[in-house]
């Protein structure tokens, strides 16, 4: 890809967000090397991370940090897929007992190298973190796992309270930003969700910024509401690498307030927007209030 950064355009100041380095960003980055684990906060260079350290949460990234697939949004790597880590559950369950967290967000790189897309590794993380952890609830954050039906089941088996799929980006955009992605095949893992366990809430989250159009987002909210999705989250794209897509637009605290009201008004349980809101930002809140 064409190397764009003399066309990127300036931060606006509302994005823009200090570093925090206390003695608890510290103390969550000790753990997490310690115990060899990775976060979506450090991967996908997540600009709440320090935020979030800083009051003993991160999003655990599993199954590697190294992704099969190439999305042009992301900042996660590609390259030479990693052996799973067969010790990574029993360190997620001792890392979330240390840290003492009450909600937990699992997600992973996009594995289609596995034959279960790494279902069967959710499963044993949700397992063991619940083992140890009795009370915690528990996000996971899935990949597609290529329609795999029998994947999708096995985690829904599993005591989570939240399945979260994120469809990304509108229709229109997927062959742009998601190449190997399938627009319908992300909305019918949600639905399937559903209809498989009511029990358990649906999420997904999309960017905007990439060169959508407000009836495209309205399409794109009307389908996810079609096909069960309990919780929605939106936020801004941003750039996280000189070859990733550019940004079109910056939207405004008060185009995300538009936002919400007209996912709102299709029906959407609960929808959260902001300029930096991420799948799994203040999750735990965003849960109770659904």
């Amino acid at each position: 890809m064409q190397n764009i950064d003399n066309k990127r355009k300036r931060l606006p100041h509302w994005l823009k967000k200090g570093i925090i380095d206390s003695e608890e960003t510290r103390q969550v980055r000790k753990l997490l090397k310690d115990l060899n684990l990775n976060t979506v906060c450090d991967n996908a260079r997540c600009p709440n991370k320090g935020e979030c350290y800083s009051k003993n949460t991160a999003t655990f990234l599993i199954l590697g940090n190294v992704c099969t697939r190439n999305c042009l949004f992301c900042a996660v790597k590609n390259g030479e897929i990693q052996p799973v880590n067969a010790e990574e559950p029993k360190n997620i369950a001792i890392a979330v007992k240390k840290l003492n967290l009450k909600y937990v967000v699992i997600t992973s790189v996009t594995r289609d190298d596995l034959a279960d897309g790494g279902a069967g590794h959710f499963v044993d993380v949700v397992n063991q973190l619940k083992k140890l952890n009795t009370d915690v609830f528990v996000e996971v954050l899935i990949p597609d796992f290529q329609g795999n039906e029998l994947s999708l089941k096995n985690v829904l088996d599993t005591p989570i309270n939240i399945l979260n799929h994120n469809i990304e980006t509108v229709k229109e955009l997927y062959i742009k930003a998601r190449p190997q992605a399938d627009y319908q095949q992300s909305l019918n893992l949600i639905k399937s969700a559903k209809e498989y366990n009511p029990k358990v809430l649906t999420k997904s989250g999309f960017m905007v910024g990439l060169g959508e159009t407000i009836d495209q987002i309205k399409q794109l909210c009307q389908d996810l509401h079609a096909h069960k999705c309990d919780i929605v989250t939106i936020g801004q794209y941003i750039q996280p690498t000189k070859n990733s897509l550019i940004v079109d637009k910056y939207y405004t605290e008060e185009e995300f307030n538009s936002l919400k009201q007209l996912a709102q008004d299709i029906g959407i349980k609960n929808v959260v927007t902001g300029p930096l809101v991420r799948s799994s930002y203040k999750a735990f809140e965003t849960f109770i209030d659904t």
